[in-house]
């Protein structure tokens, strides 16, 4: 039995819309009351002893917000400052938060998402629900300046000095409708209040765009140099996905001209032998985050694509400015 897609409803108005369209009418209400609580003063809101940096998005499902959390860890430390990186934890099953990361951590206890991230930022890293807690715990247990909090923007309760909105190109607002007749958390007009809106795929006015880089691919098992992607230009292989938007990976695989047999799981899906079991055996392809949880479990012919993002020139200007200013303060 196929599994149901949201997102496949959530691009257009149709009779689920229609029906669900007085649940999305309530739930905006409740997302502008939440919120203007807090800017009211009537529920508190934690103030670090650093700057902090929101990377989110107004929808759901996945945007490419991680990628671009990798890069703003890794140019911050260019520039001088100490970061670190807090989230939620999603699928993590620890008994206690919040949870400092390692890169050897274990994706059952705080999450695949988590462990990517401290694989790839090589920076503290801490999850849990509790967003100020989660930066309470990084800032006490380390030597962090400044804070990145990944998927956080409904996060209210953690102050932020930069908010930063990632959109997916392809998807986009889907039929402008909220949660759950359609994809949005907050309204469109979210937008206006924020600082950087940042498009992965092509940008419209306002928006800045974010390039991918040449993805490459690396052994799931043993140590060997990084491969073209285009180097299995023309090959059959299995791909599996267990993200926010599996088709952006599956289309990714097939624009460098790989003939791809394409196997999509749910988000953050814990991953069994059984799942990775095919017959006859070709090369399998996971995305970085699914590679985590799979590195015990995975075939021998089993490979990483491994994905990097270069914002454009005028989104580090005004990242790098909006970061001057909160010195001068």
């Amino acid at each position: 039995m196929a599994r149901f897609d949201p997102h496949r409803h959530w691009q257009h108005w149709g009779p689920l819309a229609l029906l669900l369209s007085p649940l999305s009418l309530l739930f905006r209400l409740v997302v502008a009351l939440r919120r203007a609580a807090y800017r009211l003063g009537l529920r508190r809101v934690y103030r670090a002893a650093c700057p902090v940096i929101v990377v989110g998005n107004i929808t759901v499902g996945g945007s490419g917000k991680t990628p671009l959390v990798i890069w703003i860890s890794r140019w911050l430390e260019e520039q001088g400052w100490r970061p670190g990186i807090v989230s939620r934890g999603y699928g993590g099953r620890a008994r206690h938060w919040p949870q400092q990361v390692r890169p050897d951590s274990d994706p059952q206890t705080v999450g695949d998402e988590a462990v990517l991230l401290a694989q790839r930022s090589g920076r503290p890293v801490c999850v849990g629900p509790d967003r100020p807690a989660a930066v309470a715990a990084l800032l006490s247990h380390t030597d962090c300046d400044i804070v990145i909090s990944d998927d956080g923007l409904q996060h209210y309760a953690l102050g932020r000095d930069v908010e930063i909105v990632v959109i997916d190109g392809e998807r986009r607002f889907g039929n402008g409708l909220m949660l759950p007749a359609g994809p949005l958390r907050e309204p469109v007009s979210r937008l206006r209040g924020v600082d950087l809106v940042v498009c992965n795929g092509r940008p419209r006015h306002g928006e800045h765009a974010m390039r991918m880089r040449q993805p490459r691919l690396l052994p799931l098992r043993g140590e060997a140099p990084p491969l073209p992607l285009e180097r299995l230009r023309g090959r059959r292989v299995r791909a599996v996905a267990g993200i926010g938007n599996p088709q952006r990976f599956f289309d990714l695989l097939r624009r460098f001209g790989l003939q791809v047999e394409a196997h999509p799981f749910p988000d953050h899906h814990a991953f069994t032998e059984d799942d990775l079991a095919f017959d006859p055996p070709l090369p399998l392809l996971m995305t970085e985050k699914d590679a985590v949880k799979c590195r015990l479990i995975a075939p021998e012919d089993t490979w990483v694509v491994r994905v990097e993002v270069q914002p454009d020139a005028p989104f580090v200007h005004r990242l790098g400015r909006a970061l001057e200013s909160l010195s001068e303060q």
